[in-house]
């Protein structure tokens, strides 16, 4: 007898951005291991952290999430972070290399989507390459949202 896994087996989402959806075009997504300090692992077992206006940056060749609040752990003492320092992000050569390109090339942004816990208990990023959209397509956006629920709504009522 073989066990299903559903989403809930494999990983446990730690804090999500949620506006990143709202404000850009979501073009590919990555998954990147994050390298922390012990006291960042437990603050964010405790889901302490703050993706809102973080973002992450390629420099020398390394990517790095910048702007991610994790605040300090509750019964760490002289051992504590600073909660704005920049954390450098785990990929492979080659889909850093694939970033390099589209950041420079197509002017794209990367734009943290969720801070998660894997099976086997590694914090990783879910970074997508995203282009922002405009106060237009953001209303676009809205109308069709609210086109859909008008349409779910009809069809309830009919049942």
């Amino acid at each position: 007898m073989t066990k299903t896994h559903d989403k809930e087996d494999q990983y446990k989402v730690v804090a999500t951005n949620r506006k990143a959806y709202h404000d850009y075009f979501i073009e590919e997504k990555f998954e990147a291991g994050v390298i922390l300090r012990g006291t960042e692992v437990k603050s964010l077992r405790e889901g302490r952290v703050n993706l809102q206006d973080s973002y992450a940056s390629v420099d020398d060749g390394e990517v790095y999430l910048q702007h991610c609040h994790i605040s300090p752990y509750s019964h760490g003492n002289l051992m504590n972070h600073d909660p704005l320092r920049k954390r450098k992000l785990l990929l492979h050569r080659k889909e850093i290399n694939k970033l390099i390109g589209k950041t420079q090339l197509k002017g794209l942004t990367l734009v943290p989507l969720r801070i998660y816990f894997s099976k086997r208990g590694h914090a990783k990023v879910e970074v997508a390459l995203a282009k922002g959209k405009k106060q237009y397509d953001r209303r676009e956006s809205i109308k069709a949202r609210e086109a859909g629920r008008e349409v779910e709504r009809a069809i309830k009522q009919r049942k």
